[in-house]
């Protein structure tokens, strides 16, 4: 799943495994059968929006820096709030990096946001703050209502180069840049230039009743990767959607941390760090998470089809025991940090770019595994879902891109509902 690139409290008895392989891990936060109005919970800070940092690369991006340049983020919220703040993050830059000015208000259309809703950001009281090599900061609070499911738009200003820019490559969205400081533009001009990727910016939190937040960990099919650009109709913004239609404020937020072309085991030089290596950031640092819907490992599989070279490097050819094994650490590791976690399935892939018998017996046995083992407090079996009739190997056709290994928006409706199913199941999963 190498999204552009390819052409990627009591501890509960472990009801099932399940690593979805292909699109992501999702961490889940389940919630109890009841409306906010009918049972209030005092307001907490949970992350409503999340994009996991990585590394630029020239081989996947054409913007890989910034210098006297203002960046317009705009990101779909999950649970609403009545305060609000933001994390940046430097996590692979050479260099510290300065932000210079930092704004957010509701987007209105395209690079133009509601004034009315703008409002200035600062870190530790001060409107600039400058991110040493590796290092994130959290913003000050800002008062504002943030509705669920809404566009924002986060504005950063850049004053100098920053060398190699922290960024999320596939976003699925269209995001605005312009030269000099235009963070507090109400309208679109200057904003030129658009790209698909988010700059600089990691999480988006706000202050809110909700029960927590369900955190999608995954590759390119929990990113998004062949969704409608500008829809929100990745699986985790869609499972949004119907957490909200029937629990209103009593929904838990969703959070997607998917990376097109991820791996659970190996390092990308476009693909992000492995999966082990980013739980911190991505999963346990993200406040109010409760529940992880993990579906990764496709890519694993496919990259040893592939040249050893370039982004798909290092390609070795990995095992099912060796899948499994990471599976347990990540497994381990949530249970750690009291986070539940359910494992998807891998779906099928066969007539996709890099996919052979060999992979594909691979993933029946890595299926099996995640169904029958009880090592994941739960499972969601993507494969079965969306699968060909009378093919399981195959996508079905009503679910495809076009590539035989991405969901179209169909597809990624149908997941969005078998995760709901699974967690509708056991409620209890969204309480502390």
């Amino acid at each position: 799943m190498l999204g552009r690139i390819v052409s990627v409290s009591p501890r509960r008895r472990v009801v099932a495994a399940g690593v979805a392989l292909l699109a992501g891990v999702a961490a889940i936060v389940a919630g109890p059968a009841v409306t906010a109005e009918s049972k209030p919970r005092p307001p907490g800070w949970v992350a409503t929006w999340g994009g996991s940092a990585m590394a630029p690369s020239a081989l996947v991006s054409s913007v890989q820096t910034l210098d006297n340049q203002t960046v317009r983020n705009i990101i779909h919220t999950s649970a609403g709030g009545t305060e609000l703040r933001i994390r940046v993050s430097n996590a692979f830059g050479d260099r510290a990096v300065t932000i210079a000015a930092a704004t957010v208000a509701r987007q209105a259309k395209g690079a133009e946001i509601d004034a009315g809703s703008l409002r200035g950001l600062r870190f530790h009281g001060d409107r600039a703050v400058r991110l040493a090599r590796g290092a994130s900061a959290l913003s000050d609070p800002v008062r504002m209502t943030v509705p669920a499911l809404s566009n924002l738009a986060v504005s950063l200003y850049l004053p100098a180069p920053t060398g190699p820019a922290t960024y999320h490559q596939d976003a699925q969205q269209t995001n605005f840049l312009a030269s000099g400081d235009r963070t507090a533009a109400a309208g679109s001009q200057g904003f030129d230039t658009t790209v698909g990727t988010w700059f600089f910016l990691d999480a988006v939190q706000v202050r809110t009743s909700a029960p927590g937040a369900i955190v999608a960990l995954g590759d390119s099919i929990t990113d998004g990767f062949a969704s409608t650009v500008d829809a929100n109709a990745r699986w985790p913004n869609v499972l949004a959607d119907r957490l909200v239609a029937r629990y209103g404020r009593g929904a838990p937020a969703v959070i997607d941390e998917g990376i097109s072309g991820n791996r659970v085991l190996s390092d990308s030089v476009c693909l992000g760090v492995d999966l082990l290596s980013r739980l911190n950031r991505d999963v346990f640092s993200q406040p109010g998470a409760r529940t992880v819907v993990l579906l990764e490992g496709v890519n694993d599989l496919g990259f040893s089809q592939l040249p050893n070279a370039d982004c798909s490097a290092p390609n070795t050819n990995v095992t099912p025991a060796q899948l499994i094994r990471a599976y347990q650490k990540v497994i381990h590791r949530a249970h750690a940090h009291g986070l539940r976690i359910y494992g998807g399935t891998i779906l099928p892939a066969q007539g996709s770019s890099y996919w052979d018998a060999a992979a594909e017996q691979k993933r029946l046995v890595i299926n099996d595994w995640i169904k029958n083992s009880h090592a994941f407090d739960g499972v969601v079996d993507f494969a079965a879902v969306m699968a060909a009739p009378d093919h399981p190997e195959l996508l079905n056709p009503a679910y495809d891109s076009g590539d035989h290994l991405h969901p179209n928006d169909a597809g990624y409706a149908v997941m969005a509902a078998a995760v709901d199913r699974v967690l509708a199941r056991q409620p209890s999963a969204w309480a502390r």
